[in-house]
C-alpha cells in the first residue's frame, strides 16, 4: 500500500495507483483509460499531484507516489 494525501488528509492507494485509480474511488464512478465516465455522463474534475495539474489525457499514466498529495476537486454548479 502506498500513503499519500489525498485531499488535505491521509489516504491508502494500491500499490499500482494511478491518478484515474484515484479519482474513480473518489467520484464513485467506473472511469475509462481516458478519464471518461464509462456511464457516458460529464465528470467536472479536476486534478492536482504536488500542486501541478495532471491533463485528463495523462490520468492513467499518472503513477501515485508514497508521500504525494493529490488534490481532486470536482466544479459544483451554482454561485
Amino acid at each position: 500500500m502506498t500513503a499519500i494525501i489525498l485531499n488535505g488528509r491521509p489516504h491508502t492507494a494500491a500499490e499500482d495507483a494511478t491518478v484515474v485509480d484515484l479519482v474513480a474511488e473518489t467520484v464513485g464512478r467506473a472511469l475509462g483509460p481516458d478519464g471518461a465516465p464509462r456511464d457516458g455522463g460529464r465528470l467536472g474534475v479536476a486534478v492536482a499531484v504536488d500542486a501541478a495539474v495532471v491533463p485528463r489525457s495523462r490520468w492513467a499514466r499518472t503513477p501515485v507516489a508514497e508521500g504525494q498529495a493529490v488534490e481532486i476537486i470536482t466544479a459544483v454548479q451554482g454561485g
